[in-house]
């Protein structure tokens, strides 16, 4: 790819950017949100279509790619938001639009060859999964693999890879990178975007940086050490990953008692307060998502009791939650936080609309004027306060979530994954932010499966398994090791 140039209205997307890759590699594409690497994969799959550049595969000119004309020429993607049809079977979806055909029954589909070629796949790639089980009753790691039989079963030459790993656990992690070093071996290469620059030197051949829908650089993997990536994809050096501040805490201004869900949550107790940041860690399944839903009365409790500056509240609901000033940083942005048609100013102010309205009409001027504040503070890129967030990169998206619940007041934040798919450069931006809150006497309670980061910001962490909180660390005393040890049950379920 040379040269490549794309023009959203209002803003460029891309900027003379290239991407050379070769044969059988794993080549990392690197950048902060809104640098252009989804930007450039797209029209490298034909989802964009270029205004200027060009393309060549395999010594071939491609003056046009369409998705169709992309996968003709070995080119698949497995993108963030997998492109799976969940009531179908892992079978029918490797092989949508694709099925093989009863040649005795025409227009019949012959199920017994598409379940064998859907088994000979997953078995090629180690995958156990029974061809037949539906999406719908698929793990997310599962569902990602299918992605990947797919992209094999269409005989691809190169296959992206947009924050494969972004839902993964360790574990997963490691069963994905097995195969992709299997598929590298076979000789199809694998563009790879990942905000996890630890991942790079173990499945990375050469990394490409970009920055405002430019190339900078293509380097070796083992050529550059992390520091220095960071440095070109910011184009600054950041002097801490995890500002310390000197927090002065205050009361507790939530509490929760024996707070229990019929089969999801037990006898969950604990207290955030003012000028502190709470961690909650644990594996995939441990509850912390259904325990941030239940104190936000987003999902129903069997039991149990909330208190708010010492006095029992009821929060049934979200909006009785926003009403007693929680705010909830969902870690699904793009389905429970954003109305990704609306415009990022609709979308900011969403939570707190009757301070914008009077008589049931919305007063825009004001609205409008916060929402510029807002969008500068956090250092938002959009081209337009009017611009709808679904055109907006998922670091800015992020943002403008984020930006809602500072507008509606909250003085409780839940942060449920708040740095997920975001780059490092937006991460610290949102470390300062939660830093400014507490600062200001909010109380935070911050769910994260990255345990540095978790060890990084909190001030104390609970770590929860199966439904239950096993353990509490202070911050001075909190250890990868230790959080892990609760969190596979610490001794609780063991043996």
């Amino acid at each position: 790819m040379k040269g490549i140039r794309k023009v959203f209205p209002g803003v460029v997307g891309l900027d003379n950017a290239s991407l050379s890759v070769e044969k059988g590699e794993v080549h990392i594409l690197l950048g902060e949100n809104g640098a252009g690497k989804s930007t450039l994969v797209k029209v490298l799959a034909g989802a964009y279509e270029r205004d200027g550049g060009s393309i060549v595969m395999e010594g071939r000119d491609l003056p046009r790619i369409t998705p169709k004309i992309a996968q003709e020429n070995g080119i698949s993607s497995i993108y963030q938001e997998l492109n799976l049809v969940r009531p179908l079977s892992a079978a029918e979806n490797i092989f949508l639009g694709r099925e093989p055909v009863n040649k005795n029954i025409r227009c019949h589909l012959d199920w017994n060859k598409l379940y064998k070629d859907a088994a000979e796949i997953l078995e090629r790639l180690n995958i156990h999964i029974n061809p037949k089980t539906k999406i719908q009753d698929l793990g997310i790691a599962e569902q990602q693999m299918v992605e990947v039989a797919k992209s094999l079963s269409q005989k691809s030459k190169i296959i992206v890879m947009d924050e494969p790993t972004a839902v993964l656990t360790e574990k997963e992690i490691d069963n994905l990178f097995q195969i992709v070093k299997q598929i590298k071996a076979e000789g199809i290469s694998i563009i790879y975007i990942s905000h996890r620059l630890e991942e790079f030197e173990r499945i990375g051949d050469r990394i490409t940086v970009m920055r405002d829908g430019k190339t900078i650089t293509t380097v070796d993997v083992n050529k550059v050490a992390i520091p220095g990536l960071i440095k070109l994809m910011v184009g600054r050096e950041l002097k801490e990953q995890y500002p310390e501040v000197h927090k002065k805490t205050g009361n507790y201004i939530l509490e929760v008692s024996h707070l229990w869900r019929a089969n999801v949550l037990k006898d969950i107790s604990f207290g955030v307060k003012s000028g502190e940041i709470l961690g909650i860690a644990g594996l995939v399944g441990s509850g912390r998502t259904e325990l941030a839903r239940a104190v936000f009365g987003a999902d129903p409790i069997t039991s149990g009791e909330i208190k708010i500056d010492g006095k029992k509240a009821v929060v049934n609901s979200p909006y009785k939650a926003i009403q007693c000033g929680i705010g909830f940083v969902t870690e699904d942005r793009k389905q429970q936080g954003l109305v990704l048609q609306m415009s990022v100013a609709h979308n900011m102010t969403l939570a707190d609309l009757q301070n914008y309205s009077r008589h049931t009409k919305l007063m825009l001027k004001k609205e409008y004027s916060v929402v510029r504040e807002y969008v500068n503070k956090l250092g938002i890129r959009t081209p337009s306060i009017d611009q709808r967030v679904i055109n907006l990169s998922g670091g800015n998206q992020q943002k403008v979530v984020l930006a809602k619940w500072m507008l509606s007041r909250s003085r409780i934040y839940i942060f449920d994954e708040p740095t997920r798919g975001i780059d490092v450069g937006s991460k610290a931006e949102v470390y300062a932010l939660m830093n400014s809150l507490v600062e200001a006497g909010a109380g935070i309670i911050m769910i994260s499966s990255d345990l540095p980061e978790i060890l990084g910001m909190s001030d104390r962490i609970l770590v929860m398994c199966r439904g239950e909180i096993l353990g509490e660390l202070k911050a001075e005393e909190a250890t990868q090791e230790k959080i892990l040890y609760y969190a596979a049950g610490g001794g609780k379920y063991i043996g």
